[in-house]
């Protein structure tokens, strides 16, 4: 489901995402109330949402969606037109699967939509870029013991595979990136997940940013 207060942009959303024969858009409003409406007649897997919305804010609907006893509690994306640090916070805060803003191509959006479908977490490269910046500024190079520990536990390619996932890359980009296969791809992160004995993605974002990973530079010693 798409919501948005712009008319222009739900109909691109509903444009970029037309092609992806496995992705259907069963509904599209600009309020905030109608799509919490909505989200219980139609059973939506993925709710993806732009800030501004008629009748309340973006994170009053996450919120309010998550109060609501829905059958298909829907898995929520935030489409904005800008990623400033104040609105960046505020949507890591809320309960969302994922961050894209204007710049996302077709295959991004798709791909951030499918990935929320299985519960995992996309981020747009500029905003895992914004996270990576936050972590250096509060000195998460500082590695606790328990973290280094678990870093030291991974494979070389097994820890190259989690600096990808800490710059928001999907399975395809890491495959192309690394000139491997995406199933070795999605193999190294079930790996990851077991070893680190974490449930998703989103967990192991957090805990590459927790060991100071970041992919272009290498990792925290």
């Amino acid at each position: 489901m798409i919501v948005d207060e712009s008319s222009v942009i739900r109909d691109g959303l509903c444009t970029l995402l037309a092609p992806a024969a496995d992705i259907d858009v069963v509904a599209a409003t600009d309020s905030g109330a109608r799509a919490v409406h909505l989200a219980a007649v139609h059973g939506p897997h993925v709710l993806v949402t732009g800030l501004h919305l008629r009748g309340m804010s973006c994170l009053d609907l996450l919120r309010r969606l998550d109060a609501e006893r829905l059958p298909v509690r829907p898995r929520l994306v935030v489409f904005a037109q800008h990623d400033n640090e104040d609105m960046v916070k505020d949507v890591l805060q809320a309960p969302t699967h994922g961050l894209l803003v204007k710049d996302t191509s077709r295959e991004e959006l798709a791909g951030a939509v499918r990935a929320a479908a299985r519960g995992e977490a996309v981020f747009s490269p500029s905003v895992s870029h914004r996270l990576v910046e936050w972590y250096r500024t509060a000195g998460s190079r500082r590695v606790r013991p328990a973290t280094r520990s678990a870093l030291q536990s991974l494979t070389i390619r097994e820890r190259e595979v989690l600096g990808l996932i800490a710059e928001g890359l999907s399975p395809l980009e890491m495959a192309d990136r690394l000139c491997i296969g995406e199933a070795t791809v999605r193999t190294h992160v079930y790996r990851l997940r077991t070893k680190l004995e974490l449930k998703d993605r989103a967990q192991l974002v957090a805990f590459a940013y927790r060991a100071g990973v970041a992919a272009e530079e290498g990792f925290a010693a």
